[in-house]
């Protein structure tokens, strides 16, 4: 995106994978829930979330220790205009599918048609900037853009390649468990068994394992995905032998739980990963498309009620520090105190619809340590009457008598936020506010998700240091209303959107920050989460055989990562 890539054209591997890594092995993981498809490219169905990263390649494959290059994968080369309004392509002529048979730019072409029309939501927004697609040579082939936008031609390396006559006669994801789409990855799925597990077996014979980019990496010979009803009992398997690794996100537990007799005989071995990603967005998500939560003043009496200290140390032993913007963490989170400069000039033309704390500065609501929280409680009862809201009998209502009551949408095996929900329940109910918890099953959570059929539920998004597109996704106009969307809070921001074009049409790092951290104020000052902690390292804790490589991607432990480069290794 800017500059030269940081390694040179005969690079031996990447920087983070052991050239030298040998081969072989069995890894099994575990997933809670359960799922009914094993297509990952459309929206129907509940699909193991591995399979999307461990049996497909693209064009051109990302490089975990650079945020901005893309390195060329089934195309051998590449080339762009100054103004990168087109990208050509031109594939390897090895590049071939698990079955065997040749990548043409037919399956090419057809791939990038089918999943901009048919394929999950998170697809069609690129499509929609293609113009024109065509083939111009044996091997290569043309997208042409209708739309200014610098990035689009590093998202055209990254779309997902499937082969077209696998789906000759048949409509694309038809029949999720049974039409699993092949594709070019040294990984297959080999067998499964519907909500139990799923087995991929490795490619002896992967067209692309003597790639550079590709050397150290994809080593063990067998992936497998056990199901759990929930992460107690997944927990209880790991320590039992039944799998070989576990990520933990909670710093106490992390502490105070694993030192079982694995630990103690040096069988299971605990991994701290550091990384120097943005801290994204980990917490209550709240649904702006009903009422009461489209108000402002609601969501920030939410946050004031929500004693983030108190929970905190109930939950994680208050060792892991809170986030405190989307980008915190990183050189692209918004910087405290009010807007200046060129992020002042962005947001100016927008002022008349930000909401207070964009341009002035905005913090999170800090409790003080106090189980009662008093102080904020008594902000939030005065915002809550400023937005129509007074107590009547104990109860909050609004000026027609209605009673303001709200749900909390749970996955199955959630015990971390069922603890979360019976803490917040309590506080709130001191406003008035009832707030009830609702399981479901994964199936379910899945759907009402993709329907925005919640009040809250817990939310998870990782952001990384090469925002772009997919911010537009995630924030989006169009997922008000378009079922299956990251854009679960349902905000509507045509300045949020503004920035993001921003960002896509910047010719320079500064103005790409700039950008980034006016977005990541709009974001914050939304009020449309309730924070939680952030994760400052990957904690993993595996069977001394798993090994993996001293170098470490700035990304850390995120996808590309475990198990792509970690090898077996039983002496």
């Amino acid at each position: 995106m800017y500059g030269d890539p940081a390694l040179p054209p005969d690079f031996v591997s990447l920087p983070y994978a052991n050239p030298n890594a040998p081969k072989g092995g069995k890894v099994v993981f575990g997933n809670t829930g359960g799922f009914d498809s094993l297509n990952p490219f459309t929206l129907k169905g509940t699909v193991p979330w591995q399979l999307r990263f461990w049996g497909y390649e693209s064009l051109m494959g990302r490089s975990w220790d650079e945020p901005f290059t893309l390195y060329g994968l089934l195309a051998e080369s590449i080339e762009v205009p100054e103004d990168r309004s087109w990208v050509e392509f031109t594939l390897r002529a090895e590049a071939r599918f698990s079955d065997g048979s040749p990548v043409t730019v037919e399956d090419v072409i057809w791939s990038y048609e089918t999943l901009g029309t048919k394929g999950h939501p998170r697809y069609r927004g690129f499509w929609g900037k293609v113009e024109e697609i065509k083939q111009t040579g044996p091997r290569s082939l043309r997208l042409t853009f209708n739309t200014a936008d610098r990035e689009l031609a590093l998202i055209a390396g990254l779309r997902p390649i499937l082969k077209k006559a696998q789906w000759d006669g048949k409509d694309f994801g038809s029949d999720p468990i049974e039409g699993t789409p092949i594709g070019t990855g040294a990984y297959a799925v080999a067998d499964f068994e519907p909500g139990r597990f799923v087995a991929l077996s490795r490619n002896p014979d992967y067209w692309g394992k003597d790639l550079p980019f590709r050397r150290g990496t994809q080593n063990f010979d067998e992936l497998r995905i056990d199901f759990f009803g929930d992460q107690t009992v997944l927990f209880e398997a790991f320590k039992a032998g039944e799998l070989s690794a576990v990520r933990e996100f909670n710093a106490d537990k992390w502490d105070s739980t694993y030192d079982f007799p694995a630990i103690t005989r040096g069988d299971v071995v605990k991994s701290e990963i550091p990384h120097q990603r943005p801290s994204g967005m980990t917490g209550l998500v709240m649904n702006t498309r009903r009422a009461p939560l489209d108000d402002w003043r609601v969501r920030e009496a939410l946050l004031l009620a929500f004693n983030f200290e108190f929970i905190n140390g109930t939950v994680t032993g208050g060792v892991q520090p809170r986030i405190t913007s989307y980008f915190s963490g990183s050189a692209l989170g918004m910087l405290p105190g009010p807007a200046e400069g060129k992020v002042l000039a962005l947001l100016e033309p927008f002022k008349d619809t930000l909401l207070p704390g964009t341009l002035e500065g905005y913090t999170l609501p800090q409790g003080d340590g106090s189980k009662r929280n008093r102080s904020n409680l008594r902000k939030a009862m005065k915002l809550l009457a400023e937005a129509g809201w007074d107590v009547s009998d104990g109860v909050l209502r609004n000026e027609k008598g209605e009673a303001l009551e709200l749900s909390l949408l749970i996955r199955q095996g959630d015990s971390e936020m069922k603890t979360i929900s019976e803490i917040y329940a309590r506080a709130v109910e001191r406003l008035g506010i009832t707030l009830s918890a609702e399981t479901v099953d994964n199936a379910q959570y899945v759907e009402r998700q993709n329907a925005y059929s919640f009040d809250l539920t817990r939310y998870r998004r990782e952001l990384s240091l090469s925002p772009g597109n997919e911010q537009r996704y995630y924030w989006g106009s169009d997922g008000v209303t378009q079922p299956g969307s990251r854009n679960l809070m349902g905000m509507d921001s045509p300045a949020a959107e503004a920035m993001i074009d921003a960002m896509l049409t910047a010719q320079a790092p500064e103005d790409f920050t700039a950008a980034v951290r006016a977005l990541d104020r709009i974001l914050t000052a939304g009020r449309y989460v309730i924070p939680f902690w952030s994760f400052d390292a990957g904690r993993i804790a595996h069977i001394k055989e798993m090994r993996f490589p001293e170098t470490l991607p700035i990304y850390g432990d995120r996808t590309g990562f475990m198990p792509d480069v970690w090898w077996y290794q039983a002496d």
